[in-house]
């Protein structure tokens, strides 16, 4: 796992060696960020269910802003801290929470991106959207993106939930797939 661009393009991260955290391959990564390449610079990220934090931290490489991290994993934030400190980007905040009190500490802030990778049988994604929608943490131009192994399952539930999202696009690549809502 290596940050793929930016300041710190190269820079291999540590991760987890834990069945329950799953890295997001480095190809399905190169394609979300070539997607929203030119919706980067400067802006406010969540990094909910971060894992080893790879995905914020290439955010960050790419000129992000401010990137919030959080995951209930003691381990995986551990592991966070330990690689911004390797690729030293310092622009991160990180929480160990549950992302339900994350989301709650976070309430007051409005996001520009907010990347949601959670465990894959869970529905703690749809469950979050909820929430971000209710709290308003998205900016009125700001994007969620998913990465699951359900799709269909993720896209009917967001179609019949009551939030101020549309989904704008999905690519598959192979088991892994990405939803885009604004």
């Amino acid at each position: 796992m290596r940050v793929i661009s930016g300041s710190a393009r190269g820079t291999v991260l540590h991760s987890i060696e834990d069945i329950s955290t799953r890295p997001t391959l480095d190809r399905v990564k190169e394609s979300l960020f070539n997607i929203i390449q030119n919706d980067i610079e400067d802006t406010t990220v969540l990094d909910l269910f971060a894992g080893s934090g790879a995905i914020g931290i290439e955010f960050l490489s790419r000129r992000a802003k401010q990137v919030y991290f959080c995951d209930k994993s003691s381990k995986a934030v551990a592991m966070i801290e330990k690689n911004l400190e390797k690729t030293k980007l310092e622009k991160a905040i990180v929480y160990n929470k549950d992302y339900i009190d994350c989301i709650n500490t976070v309430k007051n802030i409005k996001f520009d991106i907010i990347f949601l990778d959670p465990p894959y049988k869970e529905e703690f994604a749809l469950d979050a959207i909820e929430k971000i929608s209710n709290l308003q943490l998205l900016k009125d131009d700001g994007i969620i993106i998913i990465e699951t192994d359900e799709p269909e399952r993720d896209i009917n539930r967001i179609n019949n939930m009551n939030i101020n999202y549309k989904i704008y696009d999905l690519r598959k690549y192979g088991r892994v797939s990405l939803i885009f809502l604004k």
